[in-house]
């Protein structure tokens, strides 16, 4: 009995150590526990309206339409991982009214993946293609900038949680260019020339979700540009973009309507550049 049980203790250790390696070699996992726990902190922190219906037909949708894809290409299941991110990313920033439209929605994103591609690659982020469409499409859809609130602690929590997830894909530079851009341009405008206080200029950072769509949402290594120095000119480009429609044109979702329109400038880089397509690693 005592064998047994000291056999049963070294066969936990060693599940719970695979299971340990396998998570710090896939970055798929940071981004699903990052975006999993800024969820959970909007739905009971922040008290947000959000029906678990929803939330259960966005993740059910954008997976059991991921599951088809590999089904029907015959592809490995790790698969699956990308979709929960697709899935975790319109739960937190799309919003509507319909069950149908969300479900619509989680469909596109992950259908965009397998239908628009261009040199065995995705043209658009998933989450932002679902998210553009259900707006485009549908007259109750919609995405809320201000439902984060402006706790400094969690902007702060978010953006260095972020960083590390970054780190681990190696897309890091994209997002600091494109936010030290953003607030270049913003400081001019809001200090240099209207004359108010920093706090204002800091104030307008303080959003969760202009984080979760610079750490989440532009730094998908699928379809962003592959090469480095190709990125980074992109990130200013976007940089630029958002801040041109935000401040002449009051489009205050305006990075994320940028993004949608940015894939002829990354399949431009891409050919330029010749650099090797991203490849997640496979547990």
């Amino acid at each position: 009995m005592e064998k047994q049980s000291t056999l049963n203790l070294h066969v936990m250790k060693i599940v719970l150590g695979v299971i340990g390696s396998n998570f710090t070699k896939d970055a798929r996992h940071f981004q699903i526990l990052y975006l999993g726990l800024f969820l959970v902190y909007g739905v009971f922190a922040l008290n947000w309206e959000v029906s678990g219906l929803k939330l259960l037909v966005l993740l059910a949708g954008t997976i059991f339409t991921q599951l088809f894809w590999i089904k029907l290409y015959q592809q490995k299941y790790s698969g699956l991982k990308s979709a929960l991110i697709t899935g975790l990313g319109l739960c937190l920033l799309l919003n509507s009214t319909s069950v149908l439209t969300l479900l619509i929605a989680s469909v596109l994103a992950i259908s965009a993946k397998y239908t628009l591609r261009f040199r065995n690659k995705h043209l658009f982020n998933p989450a932002n293609f679902g998210i553009i469409s259900a707006i485009i499409l549908f007259q109750d859809a919609w995405i809320s900038p201000g439902q984060w609130g402006s706790n400094a602690m969690f902007i702060v929590v978010l953006a260095i949680l972020g960083g590390v997830v970054l780190h681990k894909i190696g897309r890091l530079e994209t997002s600091l260019v494109f936010l030290i851009t953003l607030f270049a341009l913003e400081y001019v405008r809001t200090v240099l020339y209207q004359g108010w206080e920093v706090d204002v200029l800091i104030h307008k950072f303080s959003s969760g979700t202009l984080l979760l769509f610079t750490f989440f949402m532009i730094t998908d290594p699928m379809t962003i540009p592959n090469a480095k120095k190709a990125r980074m000119i992109w990130s200013v480009i976007l940089a630029f973009s958002t801040f041109i429609c935000t401040t002449w044109m009051q489009i205050y979702t305006a990075p994320i309507w940028v993004l949608f329109f940015m894939t002829p400038i990354t399949v431009w880089f891409d050919n330029r550049s010749g650099a090797k397509k991203f490849e997640w690693i496979i547990n």
